[in-house]
C-alpha cells in the first residue's frame, strides 16, 4: 500500500454510534418521494430502504469540505484523495423496521484497501453498520466508500455500451432533479454532485447531476421485493458506472437459483450503472 495510506490502517476499528426514530414525518416523506416505486409493506412495517434516511452524519457548515461532505479525519480516515463515492454495499435484513422504532446504529471502520484503476489511484474504505431497535438487531450492513483522484471537466465521455436483450422483469423509473434533491434532503447528504450541476460538471467532471448510489439501490430493493412478494433477507450491490442527468433508468431482474434475483440498472445511454443480487 502507498506509504501515505499505510497510516490509514490506524483507523481500522474506530467506531461511531448514532440514534434516530422512525417518525411519521419521515415515513410520509419517504413514501411520497418514491411512490409509486415502493413495494407494498406489511402492516406496521417501514418501506424497504428507509434505513438509509436514519441517523445521517450531521456537521456544521464550517466543518464541511468543498464538496459538501463533512471533512475527513474524524470517524472516517483522512484519505489523501479528493473525490468520494458510495461504491458498494452488502445488507442482511434481520427484522423489519417499524413506525416509532428507536434505532441505534454502531459503525466500525473494518477495512481499508488501495487499488489502481483506469481513473488512477483508488482507496476503498469499508464500514460495518449494525442497527438495532428495542427488540434487537434489525440490519447489518457492510458499506464500501471509494476515494479517487480528481477528474477534470475535459475528461472524455465514455463510449456507450452495447444494447442488451430484455430481462424477464423490467421497470422504467423517471429521474429528475427534484427527486435527487429530495433524496439528498431526506438523507442529509450535502454532496454537491447531486444538486449543483455546474460543480458536478466543471469540478468533478461528470456529464450532469449524479444519481445517488443508495437511491438506485433503494429502487432495486423495492423492485426485488415487488417481484418476490416480500422484502429480501439479503441484498448486495455495487456501482459500475456513474448515472447522471435527467433520464429514465431501466431496472432489470433475472431470477436465479435458490430464490435469488440478479438485478441491474440500465441508463438511457446503454451503460449498466449498478449490479445487485437479492436473496430470500
Amino acid at each position: 500500500m502507498h506509504s501515505d495510506a499505510v497510516d490509514l490502517q490506524d483507523w481500522i476499528g474506530r467506531t461511531s454510534e448514532a440514534e434516530d426514530i422512525v417518525t411519521p414525518r419521515l415515513l410520509a416523506s419517504f413514501s411520497a418521494m418514491l411512490a409509486p416505486h415502493l413495494a407494498a409493506s406489511s402492516e406496521g412495517e417501514a418501506p424497504v430502504g428507509l434505513h438509509w434516511c436514519l441517523a445521517p452524519e450531521i456537521a456544521e457548515a464550517r466543518e464541511l469540505g468543498d464538496d459538501g461532505h463533512p471533512a475527513k479525519g474524524g470517524f472516517l480516515p483522512p484519505v489523501p484523495l479528493p473525490r468520494r463515492m458510495w461504491a458498494a454495499g452488502d445488507l442482511r435484513f434481520l427484522a423489519p423496521l417499524r413506525p416509532g422504532d428507536r434505532v441505534r446504529r454502531r459503525s466500525t471502520v473494518s477495512k481499508i484497501e488501495e487499488k489502481h484503476g483506469q481513473s488512477g489511484r483508488l482507496v476503498f474504505v469499508t464500514v460495518r453498520h449494525e442497527a438495532e431497535n428495542e427488540n434487537g438487531p434489525v440490519i447489518d450492513e457492510d458499506h464500501v466508500i471509494v476515494y479517487r483522484e480528481a477528474g477534470g471537466p475535459s475528461r472524455p465521455a465514455p463510449a456507450a455500451a452495447s444494447p442488451t436483450e430484455p430481462a424477464p422483469h423490467q421497470q422504467e423509473i423517471e429521474i429528475d432533479p427534484v427527486l435527487l434533491f429530495r433524496y439528498s434532503a431526506l438523507t442529509f447528504n450535502g454532496h454537491r454532485i447531486h444538486y449543483d450541476a455546474p460543480y458536478a460538471r466543471e469540478v468533478e467532471g461528470y456529464q450532469g447531476l449524479v444519481i445517488h448510489g443508495p437511491l438506485q439501490a433503494t429502487l432495486l430493493m423495492n423492485f426485488a421485493a415487488t417481484i418476490g412478494g416480500r422484502a429480501p433477507r439479503r441484498f448486495s450491490f455495487r456501482g459500475v458506472h456513474p448515472a447522471t442527468g435527467t433520464q429514465k433508468l431501466l431496472l432489470r431482474a433475472t431470477p436465479g437459483e435458490d430464490d435469488s434475483l440478479a438485478l441491474e440498472v440500465l441508463a438511457a445511454d446503454g451503460h449498466i450503472t449498478m449490479k445487485a443480487a437479492a436473496r430470500w
